[in-house]
């Protein structure tokens, strides 16, 4: 469904943004990136089958740099799941470091932040529910939530 009008997405308390990725760096070594990028749906699916552990919602995209965004609930879940020797994280990073280590072939990235009320802001015109608006709630940008500026200040 696409939303016509101008939509802000709400979330209820604190929340964590998760940006993570890849690049390849040597189009040519398949056998290098191709385990790497097969790592990640293993990863999803057992968050999303399991949403205990926090993973609210995630977008991706793909180029020489793919791209996650995830929405968690906690920085504490996120950091559970990735320290957990039961899950499908620690054995891909200990096959990451084993088969690429740092020899330049795939590089990888994370970068986090946890946002709560007044520290953060959206608009969607013209959109499906993406993003923030697939994680929280969809509600129309108007009155107290028609600028950014009151975006951020709006409770």
């Amino acid at each position: 469904m696409i939303y016509k009008d101008r939509m802000t997405a709400r979330m209820d308390g604190d929340f964590v943004v998760f940006l993570i990725g890849m690049r390849i760096n040597k189009p040519l070594a398949v056998h290098k990136y191709l385990p790497v990028l097969n790592a990640m749906p293993k990863m999803l699916t057992e968050l999303y089958t399991k949403p205990e552990l926090g993973l609210i919602h995630h977008e991706m995209w793909f180029s020489r740099t793919i791209i996650l965004v995830q929405y968690w609930r906690s920085i504490e879940q996120l950091i559970d799941y990735a320290k957990n020797k039961d899950s499908a994280h620690l054995p891909a990073w200990q096959a990451f470091n084993k088969a690429v280590g740092t020899d330049g072939s795939v590089g990888i990235w994370h970068e986090t932040y946890k946002a709560g009320q007044g520290t953060y802001e959206n608009v969607y015109a013209n959109m499906p529910a993406f993003g923030l608006g697939k994680a929280g709630t969809l509600v129309e940008a108007k009155g107290g939530l028609k600028s950014a500026t009151d975006r951020f200040t709006c409770k």
